[in-house]
């Protein structure tokens, strides 16, 4: 049976490997998959981590209008 991807939001800090800027992405997904799934979307010998953070239920909101799929990542920070 598949593992469910859950509804609540994670937030994920992932650094670049180069030492470039730090980026910020959310993850409509349980915070044990949530660095998984990022890192299939950057480059390889990125790493990636939670972001320990409470996300306020504004915040939620916000993130809602994105509307996300459970499994979706989405980059918080914008590109340079």
């Amino acid at each position: 049976m598949a593992e469910s991807f859950g509804t609540s939001f994670t937030l994920v800090e992932v650094t670049p490997d180069d030492g470039s800027a730090k980026q910020l992405w959310v993850a409509l997904a349980k915070p044990s998959q949530a660095v998984t799934l990022v890192l299939g979307e950057v480059p390889e010998g990125w790493t990636a981590a939670i972001l320990p953070a409470l996300i306020t239920d504004d915040r939620q909101n916000t993130f809602g209008e994105l509307k996300l799929m459970p499994g979706d990542v989405y980059r918080l920070t914008p590109k340079s």
